[in-house]
Order: C-alpha cells, then structure tokens, then sequence
C-alpha cells in the first residue's frame, strides 16, 4: 500500500511508535519558532533544564506581538529575547520585521521538513509542502533541545481540489468553504492533504493562505504537495535550491476525502463571532461598515495587499469607514513601497500599520463600539479584536477592498458591475520577492552572549508531584468552544505580563467570569468543567500554566483542543473527559471528589475515574493518555519530567524524549 504526502514525511522522521491512527508517535523535528508572547517562556525553560545550545537545523525566535512597546515590560521581554536566540543559537527577528509565519516562509520554510511552533498557525508552510504543527512552548524547549515530539498519528483526510477559482473568488474562499462544511471541530485530530488536479491552479501564497487557516478547523497541521508552483515561489524568494518534489503515492489511502470544486466558489465571508459562521457575502451585503484591515498572518504579503491596491486605484475609501493595511512582513511593506503602492493606497486613505499581529489580538485599531469591521484575519472569536461585543467579520483582500470602497458590505462582483471598470485583481507574484534582511539576526551575528532580564521577567512555574487526591469545588462552568483567548485574554494591557505568571494569572478566565481569579485563589484547589472542544485556539501555553498556578487540579470537558490538551499534561493539570449527561448534572459550585487514588490510577494506566459530586451521585470520566503522558501529569509537568529524565530520576517515563 502507498503512503500519503504526510506519511512520508512523518516516515522519515520517525524515532518512535508506528503510524497508525491514535498511536502515539515521536518524530524528529528540523525547525522550531517562537514568537514574543509564547518565546518568554521558551527560553527560561530552555534554560531551567540546563540545555547549552540549539540542536535543531533552524531555530528562529520573531517579536511580532507586542511590537508596539506600550510599556517597559514589552521592551524589556524583546531584549531578553534577543539575548536568549544569541546565547543559545536561534535566528532573531527584531520586533515590526514581521509576523512569525510570514517571515518564516519568506526566509525558512522548505519542502519536507518539520516544522514546530508555540503559535498555532505554524502549520502555514504546509503551502510548501512543510509539515508544521504548532504545539505548546515547552513542547518546543524539548524539540529544540533536541528530542522527539510526542503525539498521537492523527487521520490522513484527502482534500481534494477540482475545477479552478472564478473570478472575485480567492484562496481565502476556499478555506471559508471548508469551515462552513466542517465547523471549528471538524478538523481536530486530523491532518488536511490537499491533491487533485485543482492545486496546480493555486499559486504557493494561496496554498498557505489555506495551511494557515486550517488551524480554525482544529486540525493539526494542513499540507499541500509540491510542484512547479512551489518551485517558482521559491526561486522568487532565492531559495531555488530547496525544492524537492514531493507528492502522494497513486496507492495511497487516506481516512476520508473531501472534495471541493473551485469553479463552485463564490466570495464568502465569516459572521460574527466564529470563524465558521460563513455565508455568502450576498447574504449579509448592505450593512454598514465602519472599520476594514487588510493583512495578518493570513493574507498579509505582498501578492495578498496588491489585489487591495489595484482596487483602490484612483478611488477613494469610502467617508464613512477606516482602512487599515497590516502587512504580514516588512518586506511586504518595502516592496510595495518602492513599486508605488503605498503611496497610493495612503492616497486612497489608507492608514499603514506597522508589520505586527497587532490589531488581529486587540492591540491597535480596536473597532469602535456598536460598529462592523471587516478583516481578513483568521479569528473573529468575541472581544478578540479588544472590545467586547464587536462585530468582526471576516473575508477575503477583495471583498475587504470592496467594503471600503463603499462603505457597505458588498459582494465585488457586483460592485464590479456598478462602477463599470473595476476589474478582478486576481493574484500576482512579483519577479523577485526582494526587500532588506537586516532585521534578520543571524546566529553569527548575535551581539548577546549572555541572558538579560528585565524586573518583569519571572521565574518557571513548578507544580508538585501529582497527589493522590483531587477534591475541591467546581469553580467554573463552561460552555463549548470556549477559547485560549477566553482563557487567558491576548490585549496589550495582559499581554505584557506573559513573562509574570503570577500577575498574568490574575486575567485567569477574565472573559468568562471576572471574579474566577480571586475565588481560585481563596479555594486552594479545585477543577474546571466545560463542554465541548475547550480551550480551542492558540497555542499559548499560559491557558494551562496559570490555572495550574491558581490551584487547579483538573478540567472535566466533554471533550478537549488538540495544543490545550497537552498543554494541560505539560503542566500537571489532568484532562478528563466526561459525558454529555455528566456535564449536565454538574453545576458551578458543586463538590467534586475524585474516588480514586489519582496517582496510582494515572501511573498503572486506569482509564475510567470514578467522579463523585456533592457525597453523593457518582459519575465516570475517562482518561485518554498514553505512557508518557501519564508519567508527564505524575511529575507535576513536563519541565519536571524532563528534569527527572535528564538527572536519571525516579520518573515512571520511558528515558527516550
């Protein structure tokens, strides 16, 4: 039998398990990144288990959250960063020379490599047939130290693409199509390959547009075949040399197939306030728009602004709404500049951001109250954009344009058909992505040898070993879908505390209910209950760490986010799952016990815990883990295994990760 384009890649980096579905696997990886918010903790655990150097082929550590630098502690974190990557080997990316995706396919990204990142749209470079999967920081500390990663073979799901995009209708469309088929669960566990006759149709910007925002699905990582298209993206970004053909046996079998026809597609757009809540953008045309922002991680390079351009060409945004370009890198910006873009989109009356992930987590052009802004960003989770309440859609460069222009939601096709002699932009690439490498520190450049932290910089959270008791209150009660963002809010005013988990974990759940903090402080323990696909989102590991900093012992959820999963075993927090009925019966405030001995049931493999609620009415739950993870939730977290491992300790695990 043949093997998929993910088998192959995953065979050749196989250190461990076998590639059947749900078994664990440990694979080698060839490149991590970080970005500001997540790399904080990268590096102080990094250093916490006394690792010396980088071990992977490339470690690229970006600033591209808080670049803005509302406050010294913002700053303060970018220079520890950068002595971190010069210390210990990384590449540095100074803050506004990009988002870390964006700048990692420019400079990075390669043709069957793995990829890991502690962001969760790492998966973009499977537009260039780069297996990338985003995971929790201190699964990245352990990949660039040079061990495997660990998680369980996920479903090979067979995407295929037939026919080719119409006009006005774009990549982003087609990634719209697929959330409005499957939700924002009904990618998880599973990796997306794309084939059929539809991809050579797609330019390699396209294809990641798509990779990208494969992340909404839940999917663990998306991934397109390599071709002729690859191969001239990478010749236009000076990297010919990296190509290497890559494509699906004719035998292969896959888990599932999906099939879409481009030439079906119509421009879509997402309603508030999921990604998955798509339509037509007929459906919603007419209603007022007051904010529109082009770019993000999603469509922020230069072949995604230029059709944004062209439309703008000798017209004007529309009195009644703002339009910003976020650019998705700085060599996005300086090649549009100095090809005359710029000049005429600020003509037009478009404000220029500076190259940053900003406005997509709240911090800048936060939309006014009562007020529709339109994005072409990847997330419109509520109060994301940093206001509660907003309303944030979210579509393609084109439809974005169109908005502005007039002032309403508009499908551009029949904008086109209004104004006469607007035509389809369409996609172009330009002869050579050029543009300057000096914000790009090389490892041989670093000015640091040495680490330097500024006050606001803390020490690693450690948990004890796992007890054998878990009791204490249900503290919250959550419903499904709920969010890292939810969890532990991204806007400028928290944000800056991602390296102080004892102030950052006073925000714990903040969005969800405002007092939860103080109450998981006064109870000294405790456990979470959700329902389904909690803790859906980023990769930000502070979702797990600072509910573990605030005593809580375990989460009880219908069921669990892939990244948040197993961030809660790195940070000793027991994930169990529960029934529908379970859920239903347990309210906030109740008594939780569970029965049995915690730490003997976790470490000879139990899987089924006996809950009890209030003394009274018990339930079970189910604890799905593999060996390793079970060892990890014994040591009290990941850092502590790993320590163990290191030392020769007592740890229950396997001395291979």
């Amino acid at each position: 039998m043949g093997q998929t384009l993910t088998e192959k890649i995953l065979d050749d980096h196989l250190v461990e398990g076998e590639l059947e579905t749900g078994e664990e696997i440990g694979i080698e990886i060839d490149q991590v990144l970080t970005q500001d918010t997540t790399g904080t903790m990268v590096w102080l655990q990094f250093e916490a288990m006394g690792l010396d150097e980088v071990q992977t082929e490339i470690a690229a550590q970006y600033c591209d959250h808080q670049t803005y630098q509302f406050d010294f502690k913002n700053t303060d974190d970018h220079r520890f960063l950068r002595s971190a990557a010069g210390t210990y080997g990384a590449y540095f990316s100074r803050p506004g020379n990009g988002i870390c995706h964006n700048v990692h396919r420019e400079n990075f990204a390669a043709p069957g490599k793995t990829l890991l990142g502690s962001d969760s749209h790492t998966p973009t470079p499977g537009g260039l047939g780069e297996l990338a999967i985003g995971a929790g920081g201190i699964d990245v500390t352990v990949a660039m130290g040079g061990a495997p990663y660990y998680i369980e073979m996920p479903e090979v799901v067979n995407v295929r693409l037939e026919g080719e995009l119409p006009e006005w209708a774009t990549a982003k469309d087609v990634i719209l199509e697929l959330l409005r088929r499957l939700s924002v669960k009904g990618g998880v566990g599973k990796i997306l390959e794309y084939t059929g006759p539809g991809v050579e149709t797609l330019t390699a910007p396209e294809r990641m547009t798509i990779t990208n925002m494969g992340t909404e699905l839940g999917a663990t990582s998306s991934i397109f075949p390599t071709d002729e298209q690859t191969k001239d993206y990478l010749e236009r970004v000076g990297r010919g040399d990296e190509y290497e053909e890559l494509q699906p046996d004719e035998d292969a079998e896959y888990d599932d197939e999906i099939v879409v026809d481009l030439s079906d597609l119509e421009p879509l757009i997402a309603q508030p306030s999921m990604p998955d809540n798509v339509v037509p953008v007929r459906e919603v045309a007419g209603q007022d728009v007051d904010q529109v922002i082009v770019g993000s991680c999603t469509n922020g390079g230069y072949e995604d602004i230029l059709p944004a351009a062209k439309m703008l060409e000798e017209r004007e945004v529309n009195p009644t709404t703002e339009m910003i370009v976020a650019p998705g890198s700085k060599q996005a910006s300086e090649m549009l500049a100095r090809e005359g873009w710029v000049a005429e989109m600020m003509a037009a009356g478009v404000n220029f951001s500076e190259a940053t992930c900003g406005a997509c987590i709240g911090i800048g052009h936060v939309p006014a109250s009562d007020s529709v802004s339109l994005r072409t960003f990847n997330r419109n989770f509520e109060g994301r954009s940093g206001i509660e309440d907003d309303n944030v859609f979210l579509c393609s460069p084109e439809v974005a344009a169109a908005a502005a222009i007039k002032g309403e939601i508009v499908d551009p096709r029949d904008l086109a058909d209004e104004l006469g002699d607007l035509e389809a932009p369409g996609i172009e690439l330009p002869e050579e992505y050029t543009g300057s490498k000096t914000d790009l520190i090389t490892p041989d450049e670093a000015p640091d040898d040495e680490l330097v932290k500024g006050p606001n910089i803390g020490d690693v959270p450690l948990r004890d070993e796992l007890d054998a008791d878990i009791e204490g209150e249900a503290l919250l009660k959550m419903e499904d879908n709920i969010t890292t963002d939810h969890i532990i809010p991204a806007t400028q005013d928290i944000l800056m505390y991602r390296s102080n988990i004892d102030k950052l974990s006073e925000f714990t759940l903040s969005r969800v209910d405002d007092t939860f903090a103080e109450r998981a402080r006064e109870a000294d323990g405790g456990v979470l209950v959700a329902g389904e696909n909690y803790g859906q989102g980023s990769s930000r590991e502070h979702a797990a760490m600072c509910p573990m900093y605030l005593g809580i012992e375990a989460v009880l959820a219908q069921s669990f986010a892939r990244i948040h999963r197993a961030n809660l075993f790195n940070f000793g927090i027991v994930p169990l799952t529960i029934d529908e009925d379970t859920y239903e019966d347990i309210d906030q405030g109740d008594e939780i016990e569970i029965v049995d001995d915690v730490y003997d049931a976790v470490t000879s493999g139990q899987e089924e815990f006996t809950v009890r609620v209030n003394g009274d009415e018990e339930y079970t739950a189910t604890l799905d883990a593999s060996e390793r993870e079970r060892s990890i939730l014994a040591a009290g977290g990941k850092l502590s295994w790993t320590k163990q491992q290191a030392e020769g300790g007592s740890g229950a695990a396997p001395a291979d990760d």
